[in-house]
């Protein structure tokens, strides 16, 4: 599994099998779960590029782009986090 984003989503869940053996199960997110945290972690890297540049080249702080910036931040840790609840 090459896919970082879907590897931390996916569960493992072990139990006892019929006959006392260890049975371990995978539990795949949902294709628009990783493709939804893909894209709120693309998000989360171009806005703060666009704060950078704004602090580089107005030398001013932009604070509509950094409560964006945290509110995705919370987003992904979030879903990260609760996934796996």
């Amino acid at each position: 599994m090459t896919d970082w984003v879907k590897k931390a989503l996916t569960r493992k869940i072990q139990r006892k099998g019929p006959r006392g053996r260890q049975e371990v199960f995978f539990i795949t997110p949902r294709d628009e779960l990783v493709y939804g945290v893909k894209f709120a972690i693309g998000m989360t890297v171009c806005l703060s590029a666009m704060e950078i540049a704004h602090l580089g080249f107005l030398h001013a702080w932009n604070d509509e782009l950094f409560v964006t910036i945290t509110g995705l931040i919370g987003l992904v840790t979030g879903v990260l986090i609760g996934h796996h609840a």
